[in-house]
C-alpha cells in the first residue's frame, strides 16, 4: 500500500502545470456572477504552476466571460494572488544483505542495510483571484481597461486556448 501511495504521489508530482480548464483536482479557472456587469473569476494553478501562469489565466478567462456575456471591455477592479503551501514526505524503505559463514556451531557474517525514501518536497500552488467590470464598448474611466477581444487573442495564442470553446 504504501509503495502504492509513493507512486501515485511521484507520477501526480511530476506532471505538468494546470491547464486552462474549469476547476477540478488539479486546478482551473471559476467564475461567480455578483451583478448583470460584474463577475469575481479565479484561477487555481497546481504545484507545477507558475504565479504568472495563474495571473494571465485568469484574464484570460476575464476575457472569455466578458465576451460570453455580450461585453467587449472589463476592468479589474479587485485582485488577489496568493500562494498555498504545503509538503510531502516520502515513505521511507530499508533493505538488507547479509553474508553469514558457518564454522562448526559458529556463525559470522556481516549485514547492510540501506534506506531509500524520506525526502521531503515542498510544494507552492499559486491562485489568482479578480473581481472584473464589464462594459460594452470602451468606458471613459481612470484605471486600466482590457480589450476582450485583444485578450482571447493574445493570451489565448500563448496558451494555445480558443475562447468560446468552454
Amino acid at each position: 500500500m504504501r509503495t502504492l501511495i509513493a507512486v501515485f504521489f511521484t507520477v501526480f508530482l511530476s506532471g505538468c502545470a494546470t491547464t486552462y480548464q474549469p476547476e477540478g483536482f488539479s486546478g482551473g479557472f471559476s467564475e461567480t456572477q455578483l451583478d448583470t456587469n460584474v463577475f469575481r473569476v479565479s484561477f487555481r494553478g497546481n504545484g507545477k504552476t507558475r504565479a504568472e501562469r495563474a495571473e494571465e489565466l485568469a484574464l484570460l478567462r476575464s476575457a472569455e466571460l466578458t465576451l460570453k456575456n455580450g461585453f467587449t471591455h472589463f476592468a479589474v477592479i479587485d485582485s488577489q494572488s496568493r500562494e498555498r503551501h504545503g509538503s510531502y514526505t516520502t515513505p521511507t524503505q530499508s533493505y538488507t544483505t547479509a553474508n553469514a559463514t558457518v564454522y562448526g556451531n559458529s556463525a559470522y557474517g556481516t549485514a547492510q542495510t540501506t534506506t531509500y525514501g524520506g525526502q521531503t518536497i515542498h510544494i507552492a500552488k499559486p491562485s489568482t483571484t479578480n473581481t472584473i467590470m464589464c462594459f460594452k464598448g470602451n468606458p471613459d474611466i481612470q484605471g486600466l481597461v482590457y480589450d476582450a477581444q485583444f485578450l482571447c487573442n493574445s493570451l489565448g495564442g500563448k496558451y494555445e486556448v480558443v475562447c468560446g470553446a468552454q
